[in-house]
């Protein structure tokens, strides 16, 4: 087996267009596969769970419109994979699993990454990847990693296509509903197989050196895109802070960004409290993940998803802090604090060009977590996070009850949620007046109430729970969130707890900001304000 060593060939810019676009197709693809094949509500329902193209040497080359979260799983994948392999150890039907934030190049251990490499003419050319967030490592503590559940360094659970069930069954093991893991395992591993077909398949079709050669004319032209962006930007220093809470630490940290422009480069430059013992710190990944997704938005979202747009951006924090934690710290929750990196990175760059940005979303990722035994003694296991208000523009309300920035799953409607697991939806809805007001208004949030209809655990997470969600050029901060407890038999101290039959807990989260004074709203819009009960 070789590597591709790029020797690039000339690509006129259609083929360039056609090959790009038929990776997107490819991932896009790979995505609805993986999720029409799962078994578990959380991929097969909220589709928690996305797909990716990594070339021969771990750069990415497109993925699916799915988790900006999940490019921080796949950013250190391939590297981990060809540190721990050497290039002759890797052959075609081998299958790559790892969930490790320290060994694995993952952000946390529920999100199990799958990696198969693509081989034409016995030459590794790219890799399929995906990840699906297995809500199964629940119920755990968040001193350190150690408490949060299996760690896997990158290991092969195929060897050229045939499975190795030792390394199946201890992951198994480690998990609480294992009959579901293997049935998402085993979507994964057929989402990555149909990759690995239609790549090969290209290849069959336009030749191997003008795939490869466009996969790098692709990353050029996100490059030029970005540092293009980036120029149109005025040149200067801009900073921003903003509050960030949570149920497993007492108070408020603050969280500081400061964002140099410098012709057609950016550098930013973050800063945090020391790492804490709660599952709430994150990896050097899964800020890259965040900076890449908020700096794009606000640049150009018609930037292609590939390694390119990373070279004009140099991000920077400080080792061992809540925002690059290192090793043993806990990561589980890591997508609170990545949600108000996006926040920051927003409201700095507001500064320079407020048209681009929208108000403070709801800047949550409000989840609940339920665990409980079914009537053969098995577990049950459900996650599911809650959407909320999106930050209005200069130009237009923001949205209400949606997943903002880091998150992009879907709610689970009360109908799924009820046919699988032991709980009833008594109220799903917008809560009236939690949208910041403005001349364009932020999005409401929403309200979930649960009522138990057999004992269970259940813990909540989230954030704005004392903080709001900040309104720009004239806007008002949208509503705080909220956990209604006072119908729980149980205490809910740190927002965990057990749920007895017949108890009631509700959820609000949080509203979003609104864009522009409130006095230069039109009649118009007043008018339909009133006619919706937000007036």
């Amino acid at each position: 087996m070789t590597t591709d060593t790029i020797n690039r060939v000339a690509v006129d810019p259609i083929t360039v267009e056609v090959i790009g676009s038929a990776m997107m197709s490819i991932v896009e693809e790979m995505g609805e596969a993986l999720v029409r094949a799962s078994h578990s509500a959380n991929i097969k329902e909220r589709r928690d769970c996305s797909t990716a193209l990594f070339d021969a040497n771990g750069r990415a080359l497109c993925q699916a419109d799915h988790i900006p979260m999940h490019l921080g799983s796949f950013l250190g994948i391939i590297p981990h994979i060809l540190k721990a392999y050497p290039a002759s150890e890797i052959h075609p039907g081998d299958i790559f699993v790892a969930n490790d934030a320290y060994e694995g190049g993952a952000t946390h251990l529920p999100d199990i990454v799958v990696a198969e490499p693509v081989f034409v003419d016995d030459t590794l050319i790219c890799w399929a990847v995906n990840t699906a967030h297995h809500a199964d490592f629940e119920d755990r503590g968040h001193a350190h990693i150690y408490q949060e559940g299996i760690r896997i360094p990158p290991l092969k659970m195929y060897r050229r296509g045939v499975l190795q069930e030792d390394l199946q069954k201890l992951i198994l093991l480690n998990c609480q509903v294992p009959k579901e893991r293997i049935s998402d395992f085993r979507a994964q591993f057929a989402a990555n197989r149909l990759g690995v077909e239609r790549m090969q398949a290209l290849c069959a079709r336009y030749g191997r050196a003008v795939v490869t050669s466009a996969g790098e004319e692709l990353m050029d032209y996100a490059e030029r895109k970005m540092r293009a962006g980036i120029a149109a930007i005025p040149d200067g220093t801009y900073t921003f802070s903003d509050r960030f809470d949570n149920p497993s630490i007492e108070g408020e940290m603050t969280f500081d960004c400061t964002i140099v422009v410098k012709g057609d480069e950016m550098d930013l430059t973050f800063d945090g409290p020391d790492q804490v013992r709660a599952g709430i710190n994150m990896v050097m990944t899964a800020l890259l993940a965040t900076v890449y997704y908020a700096v794009k938005s606000v640049v150009d979202p018609s930037i292609l998803p590939n390694a390119g747009l990373a070279r004009p951006l140099k991000v920077h924090a400080r080792e061992g802090s809540i925002l690059n934690c290192v090793w043993p710290a806990a990561v589980n929750g890591r997508i609170a604090p990545c949600q108000r990196v996006a926040d920051i990175v927003f409201g700095a760059l507001g500064q320079a060009v407020p048209h681009k940005v929208t108000a403070a979303g709801n800047g949550s990722c409000s989840s609940a977590t339920f665990v409980g035994t079914k009537p053969d003694g098995g577990l049950w296991v459900y996650l599911e996070t809650i959407g909320g208000g999106a930050g209005a523009r200069y130009n237009k309300d923001g949205l209400s009850g949606v997943h903002v920035h880091m998150t992009n799953t879907s709610n689970l409607p009360a109908e799924a949620l009820e046919t699988e697991y032991p709980l009833t939806l008594l109220r799903y809805e917008m809560v009236d007046g939690s949208g910041g007001d403005g001349q364009f208004r932020g999005g409401m949030g929403l309200r979930r109430v649960y009522r138990a209809e057999n004992e269970c655990r259940m813990s909540v997470d989230g954030s704005r729970q004392i903080s709001q969600p900040w309104g720009l050029a004239g806007g008002q901060p949208g509503a705080s969130g909220s956990f209604d407890f006072s119908g729980a038999t149980d205490s809910f101290e740190s927002g965990s707890g057990v749920l007895y039959k017949g108890d009631v807990i509700s959820i609000i989260t949080p509203g979003a900001g609104g864009y522009g004074a409130p006095a230069q709203r039109s009649p118009e819009a007043r008018a339909r304000d009133l006619a919706e009960g937000r007036a």
